[in-house]
């Protein structure tokens, strides 16, 4: 019987150890790490910590620390998050055991590559004679295909100011140069993950600014802004669209463009070189004033030394450095709103408070009055201009004699009055009905006229036209938007 007993203990001992060993066997351990962002060291929060074999997902806390409780086993464990490369290390457990890892993420664009250096493409490096508007053109490509941003430097060789076009995203800029100057210019390709790449420095030198002949002006914003162009029709902004600035008014010899402009209050001469440099102002003393400054108008002597503009009753020389300030002509009432000199004859128009009881004569370098050209009509007169013999002169005037406190002009055509004949005739040839012809101007030629042309709304943006003298039938548009013309 108690042999039987002892080989019951003995065996329930043997089940006891068996049950002990399949407990350790089966035993849990620790995971544990923290996780850092590359380079930084900065920790990192919710990450996701996952396993493999799969066990319980965990997610990192704001020190960037996790910890799992697994099985004892082989595990592949894995760190992941948006915008890094996820991460693995291998961990053995051990029953009661703890295992520490730790993970450095790096961005998950550390494998990309930057794009490859800009190739500039045209203007070719040392190209001359550039137009003033042109295309800068490059290529470039990116190995991972990532979007790329440009950026353009220009700099100019006359000052070194540099201009910067940022945000590019076509291969292609379309910038505007000045004449007669050297630019270098580079590009910049980003690709926003690595460090941007710098392509080579091109340079290129522009032509010589073009003999213009044509020059208006036109509204930009609240401003005016002076133009000058070719016959082609290219266009080249000569002043910028933060002054207000018009009426310009060219003397080949003197190679200097006359304008009007805004200084405050006052109205102000102001000369410029024929592509817009050199801008400087001439008068001081005397401001530019009188009836409507629009309709306000300046002529220079034919030898380019003075330059005459009319203030209120008063008619005034002055010379290209703003010194000789000399009165030369007063009425006996009226405003003198234009001038026009020719061969030592000037030619005034006047006008009273309201623009109308309006005269056109001439006189000398002194004041004397020489020829009454027109009085005595009803309705708006302006745009004088003397023919290169003195014996002709051209100017608009309302047909309709229409007059109202808006100043509002109905029918202006434009007339060639001749000193010999003392008649005047109607050259504004197929005009639309419901237009002004105004602003007009001799061709250089004297075969044609350049006008403005605008609906009598005084609303409507007009057109710069040019027609033949002795041609009924032709009227050409030569640029929209524009008045104030001047042909040279």
């Amino acid at each position: 019987m108690k042999y039987t007993t002892y080989i019951l203990l003995g065996l329930l001992l043997m089940l006891m150890g068996c049950s002990e060993d399949t407990i350790e066997i089966n035993g849990k351990g620790i995971i544990k790490g923290r996780v850092v962002e590359d380079i930084t060291f900065l920790p990192l929060e919710n990450v996701k910590i996952s396993t493999n074999p799969q066990t319980n997902v965990v997610f990192t806390d704001v020190d960037g620390n996790f910890e799992i409780e697994v099985e004892e086993g082989q595990y592949a464990v894995q760190a992941q998050k948006d915008d890094f490369l996820a991460s693995f290390e291998s961990a053995d457990v051990f029953t009661g055991e703890t295992v520490e890892l730790v993970y450095e993420l790096k961005p998950s664009t550390a494998n990309n590559q930057p794009p490859a250096t800009p190739s500039l493409v045209a203007p070719v490096d040392n190209a001359v004679d550039q137009p003033f508007e042109l295309t800068l053109e490059w290529s470039s490509v990116d190995p991972d295909e990532d979007e790329l941003k440009f950026t353009v430097l220009l700099r100019n060789s006359r000052d070194n100011t540099v201009e910067t076009f940022e945000d590019i995203t076509e291969e292609t800029l379309d910038v505007q140069v000045a004449f007669n100057t050297t630019y270098f210019w580079q590009v910049i390709a980003n690709d926003e993950i690595n460090t941007p790449v710098n392509s080579q420095v091109f340079t290129f030198s522009t032509a010589d600014f073009p003999l213009n002949r044509f020059h208006f002006v036109r509204k930009s914003g609240s401003n005016n802004q002076i133009f000058s162009a070719d016959g082609d029709g290219v266009e080249i902004a000569l002043t910028d669209a933060t002054t207000n600035s018009w009426r310009p008014r060219i003397n080949r010899t003197a190679n200097k463009i006359a304008f009007l402009r805004n200084v405050g209050a006052q109205i102000h001469v102001f000369t410029m070189d024929p592509d817009g440099n050199n801008q400087q102002q001439i008068t001081s003393q005397i401001p530019v004033s009188g009836f409507n400054p629009d309709e306000i108008d300046i002529t220079w002597s034919d030898d380019g030394s003075l330059i005459y503009y009319p203030v209120q009753d008063r008619l005034y020389s002055i010379q290209l450095d703003g010194t000789g300030l000399t009165q030369v002509h007063q009425t006996t009432g009226n405003l003198i709103t234009e001038v026009d000199f020719n061969n030592g004859i000037l030619a005034v128009k006047t006008n009273n408070l309201s623009g109308y009881n309006c005269e056109i004569y001439t006189i000398d370098t002194v004041g004397n009055v020489l020829d009454v050209v027109l009085t005595g009509v009803t309705g708006a007169v302006g745009g004088i201009d003397l023919s290169a013999d003195n014996s002709q002169i051209l100017y608009t005037r309302d047909a309709s004699g229409f007059e109202n406190q808006q100043y509002r002009r109905l029918d202006v055509n434009a007339y060639v009055y001749n000193f010999n004949t003392m008649n005047e005739v109607n050259v504004s040839f197929n005009k639309d009905p419901g237009t002004n012809d105004l602003d007009v101007r001799f061709s250089p030629t004297e075969a044609s006229i350049i006008v403005y042309n605008q609906d009598n709304d005084g609303i409507t943006p007009g057109k710069v036209q040019t027609l033949a003298i002795l041609v009924p039938d032709t009227r050409e548009d030569e640029f929209t938007n524009a008045m104030m013309p001047d042909w040279k």
